[in-house]
């Protein structure tokens, strides 16, 4: 857990004094993600490095797991968090193996536990260690190099993690893969995280907590689905932008919405079954075709089905595409629009039919938060 207590920074310039942090006050529980945005010289970053002690706090007191940090040694406060950054900072001279260790060394740890724990670290990042141990830093991808560092920084199993724009050199494709390789470690590994980013679509994506800044001011510390429906005035609206409602989508599994309760057609079935089964579910269009291990293999068309006889295997289309339980609603949104559908067929790891969701069930979902808060406001007047 970090806990910022009135976190103060101001810088004395030759034009007078600069705030650049004024009384912070926010809590990240346990196992979370944080993630700090805002504008340029909003003090995100100047927040971050006060907790490291990168920059001294003017006033005010950083708390970590429950213990006040002002009177612990800098250095060991340093090695006790693990800090990622844009830049990456690997030491060019050092071999992978040497860089990822640093801290352990540091720390005393012997030699066996230092090399079992870097081949760990090597394997949660997804890169082979006998192919990457002993080269250097210029020899790896800046994406790879993005890697390294993030093991670096987890190579004393910290409790907290700072990281200060880490994905933000990344080309997009890569910054993708990687902070999905990181959000999948970060489930295993329950780190208490503080993560600045300039990207309103990244911090959606990782945060479980947002805090925006505004002048050195703390204006809103919410989950993403509250900050996204429930801006608290026009500058985070405005810096959220217009499109914040199809934003939620990122935020939303198909698990969460899927109809479980679907009808379907075996390729044995006649049409007139089908289009029974159509009437039965209310189903208006279309009716999924189902092989025996229950898969879906193919859709009946509604027209077609009241105009012909014969059986199921004689007439279905192609099904264009389906969705998958853990795909968010983005993926689903895209899917619809690319494939003109205005419905989708769910499938589980196995792909077998689990279920279905259409535009109505996701255009419900995003505008009921939105109909309650229209229902508080008319109970206030």
């Amino acid at each position: 857990m970090i806990r910022l207590d009135n976190l103060t920074k101001v810088f004395d310039t030759p034009k007078g004094a600069v705030v650049a942090a004024d009384h912070i006050n926010m809590e990240v529980p346990s196992g979370e993600i944080c993630i700090l945005l805002g504008p340029s010289g909003c003090g995100k970053t100047t927040t971050l490095k006060m907790i490291n002690r990168i920059i001294r706090p003017t006033s005010g007191k950083v708390f970590i797991n429950g213990e006040d940090t002002t009177g612990l040694n800098t250095q060991e406060l340093r090695r006790s968090i693990g800090y990622v950054i844009q830049q990456i900072g690997l030491f060019p001279n050092m071999t992978i193996e040497e860089n990822i260790a640093v801290v352990p060394k540091l720390l005393g740890w012997d030699k066996a536990r230092y090399k079992a724990r870097v081949r760990e670290l090597m394997h949660m990042i997804a890169l082979e260690p006998d192919a990457f141990l002993k080269r250097y830093p210029s020899e790896l991808s800046g994406g790879q190099q993005q890697r390294i560092g993030v093991a670096r920084a987890l190579a004393a199993d910290p409790p907290v993690m700072l990281m200060d724009e880490p994905f933000g050199a990344i080309d997009p494709i890569n910054r993708a893969v990687i902070q999905d390789e990181f959000l999948k470690m970060q489930q295993d590994l329950r780190k208490t995280i503080m993560f600045v980013s300039h990207d309103i679509d990244e911090a959606i994506k990782m945060g479980d907590r947002i805090a925006i800044f505004r002048a050195g001011k703390l204006e809103q510390y919410s989950s993403p689905d509250d900050l996204l429906a429930d801006p608290k005035d026009e500058f985070i609206e405005s810096f959220l932008g217009e499109d914040r409602a199809l934003k939620r989508l990122n935020l939303v599994k198909v698990h969460d919405l899927v109809s479980q309760e679907v009808g379907t057609v075996t390729p044995d079935d006649d049409l007139g079954m089908a289009l029974s089964r159509m009437d039965d579910f209310g189903y208006h269009s279309a009716i999924v075709m189902v092989n025996e291990r229950h898969q879906p293999v193919g859709v009946i068309r509604r027209s077609l089905a009241r105009t012909t006889k014969g059986y199921c295997r004689d007439h279905f289309e192609p099904l264009p595409t389906v969705t998958h339980l853990d795909d968010d609603l983005r993926k689903v949104a895209s899917l619809m629009f690319a494939h003109d559908m205005t419905w989708l067929p769910c499938v589980d790891e196995g792909g077998r039919l689990c279920g279905h969701i259409t535009q109505r069930d996701i255009t419900h979902h995003l505008g009921a938060r939105y109909r309650v808060q229209q229902a508080d406001a008319i109970t206030e007047v």
